[in-house]
């Protein structure tokens, strides 16, 4: 659990920040950016951060969880939680609101509007909280390396029981359970298990296919812990591989370690892609890489930064990314290698465990 001064100085920084974006207050609806601000885990809250305070709402339900878990005043609401929320600003005369733009529904938007009355506007603005969160605190770091430990426990306790006759839809139960087993709270998303063919779905669903045998085996999977994600994909050989699925593997691993020794604080991550992709090229699978070269990740397994063509934010210290290239092959398979790595001053460690070795199972 996050300390409760670690989560008073974060308020602290967007408070700093509101002057910037012109507004009295925020309103964070998120739920991921609720937990970092206030320790708060519940599924129904609203944080109002202005200059000099901050209240969490909620509601009845979770009446005893917010006054263990909140470090700040909780208002429990028995209604829809804007309604109090606006209730609050109108009390306090904020006359200038900023709302998550990405994180608020449309139709709370459209009924606050309706509630505010004229002493007050509502202002979308970008979720700075969210680019807050890249850059990982040491509480962060380690919960991040537990999460990614039991993650790759989990994953090579569940290889030894792969067998051809078992589903997808088995194995993907095999981890989670064994996920839990090590001390998940659960996976941090719906493992992904694709055998065959099928392996060249990129975030394809677990079947009842069986996995047979003499084909590719691809594994993407998470452990959730102390409300922290990993993520790591892997594949292997379904019996003997063929060459064209050993030149596939070889390609995509030369283009996640290109990836990888590009990482460095102030790199951009257009430039991390571009490094992956440009092994790719070479290997005349430029059109197979269908996705981004990887993403931060934290509360929410998918957090900025994007390792895009197009992502011009520069990497720091303390960040913590996945490096996954990946190529697919429609009607043959596909294959992606991921890692969670952490940006270091002197580059970047590594903290995913688990080789990247071509194993035949």
């Amino acid at each position: 659990m996050t300390h409760p001064s670690e989560c008073s100085e974060r308020r602290s920084r967007v408070a700093s920040r509101l002057d910037e974006h012109q507004v009295d207050a925020l309103l964070v609806s998120a739920p991921s950016n609720i937990r970092y601000l206030s320790g708060f885990t519940g599924s129904n809250a609203a944080l109002l951060i202005s200059r000099d305070s901050a209240t969490l709402f909620t509601d009845s339900r979770y009446t005893i969880q917010a006054a263990e878990q909140a470090d700040c005043p909780a208002i429990i609401v028995s209604g829809p939680l804007h309604v109090a929320v606006m209730k609050t600003i109108a009390r306090k005369r904020l006359g200038r609101l900023g709302v998550e733009k990405n994180r608020i529904l449309l139709s709370t938007w459209l009924e606050m509007q309706e509630r505010v009355g004229e002493r007050t506007s509502l202002l979308p603005l970008p979720s700075f909280v969210d680019n807050l969160r890249m850059v990982k605190s040491e509480t962060e770091m380690e919960a991040i390396r537990r999460a990614v430990q039991t993650n790759s426990r989990a994953y090579e306790k569940a290889l030894t029981r792969i067998k051809s006759s078992m589903t997808e839809k088995d194995l993907a139960a095999e981890i989670e359970f064994q996920q839990r087993k090590f001390g998940a709270d659960g996976p941090a998303f719906e493992s992904i298990v694709a055998a065959g063919p099928r392996s060249a779905l990129p975030h394809a669903r677990p079947t009842s296919e069986r996995l047979g045998a003499n084909r590719l085996l691809l594994m993407d999977t998470g452990a959730l812990q102390s409300g922290y994600c990993s993520d790591m994909t892997r594949v292997v050989h379904l019996g003997t591989p063929s060459a064209k699925a050993k030149r596939l593997y070889k390609a995509v691993c030369e283009a996640q370690l290109a990836a990888i020794d590009a990482l460095k604080p102030k790199i951009t991550a257009a430039a991390v892609d571009k490094a992956a992709r440009d092994v790719l090229r070479r290997h005349g699978l430029a059109d197979a890489f269908l996705h981004s070269t990887g993403h931060g990740l934290g509360l929410e397994i998918h957090e900025p930064p994007r390792l895009g063509r197009k992502d011009k934010t520069r990497l720091e210290a303390g960040m913590v990314i996945t490096i996954e290239p990946g190529a697919y092959v429609e009607g043959f398979g596909g294959v992606r290698i991921e890692d969670t790595v952490l940006i270091t001053a002197g580059g970047c460690e590594i903290l995913t465990p688990t080789s990247r070795e071509f194993l035949v199972v």
